[in-house]
């Protein structure tokens, strides 16, 4: 027990500065080394949170695996070959749309609704004291400019439309995917040693993050595994599939 906890400890420590699930994570709600951290801005209830994919992994980010509604509020959604995908950032959907596939009916989380909207209809504060998800620079959507420039002036950021938003985002995902892939593939080493200490073996492929953290749910291989861990050991078992 004491040698999982310390391994447990490793791996939290990794992952938290990871920050939590992935890159600007740093406001995770909850108790760290015995602190209460701050709350997560970007989290909302279960309740609140709009799903709009289906599927046993539709609570997370296809691209990246982290739970949607713990960064509901920089959620984007957007039909790709013609079936529903949610994105936890705007950094994951532009990862879609460089993969190729036919990406339409762009959507975005209104702020002020916490709504989904067509994001070309969206104005977008970017670069704020928020903190950012899957990217150095924060990007918040909502339904209307007066309510854009009324959070940028409480919170900092320029105020944009999505097409410039978008842009911003493309210029900046080489070299943020790099960083990224780096975080995770040192989780994912986490995730190997949580995995073999906490969970049943499965003989089965992951192409997702999401995929392998849904499997892991629905048939308890971890226990009550959530949260960064359950992050890591999905990135692990992802990793897995690739090889």
């Amino acid at each position: 027990m004491k040698k999982l906890l310390m391994i447990l400890g490793l791996a939290l420590g990794m992952m938290a500065a990871a920050q939590a699930e992935g890159m600007g994570m740093h406001h995770m709600g909850g108790m760290h080394h015995g602190k209460m951290m701050p709350k997560n801005f970007r989290m909302v209830p279960m309740g609140k949170a709009q799903i709009l994919q289906k599927g046993e992994a539709k609570m997370y980010c296809p691209k990246c695996g982290m739970t949607l509604p713990m960064f509901y509020r920089t959620n984007h959604a957007a039909k790709v070959d013609g079936k529903m995908e949610q994105f936890c950032s705007m950094h994951c959907l532009v990862e879609e749309i460089k993969s190729g596939k036919k990406v339409s009916d762009i959507q975005v989380v209104d702020n002020s609704t916490l709504k989904f909207i067509p994001a070309e209809k969206a104005w977008y504060v970017v670069g704020s004291s928020k903190p950012a998800t899957m990217s150095k620079v924060s990007k918040y959507a909502f339904g209307t400019k007066e309510a854009a420039e009324k959070f940028a002036k409480e919170f900092g950021g320029k105020v944009m439309p999505f097409d410039a938003a978008l842009k911003m985002a493309e210029a900046a995902y080489d070299k943020e995917a790099a960083m990224i892939a780096k975080k995770q593939a040192m989780m994912a080493k986490k995730g190997e040693m949580i995995y073999k200490k906490m969970c049943k073996p499965v003989d089965k492929k992951f192409a997702t993050a999401a995929e392998a953290k849904a499997y892991i749910q629905a048939n308890h291989l971890c226990g009550d595994l959530r949260g960064k861990p359950l992050q890591a050991v999905g990135l692990y078992l992802k990793s897995l599939g690739s090889k």
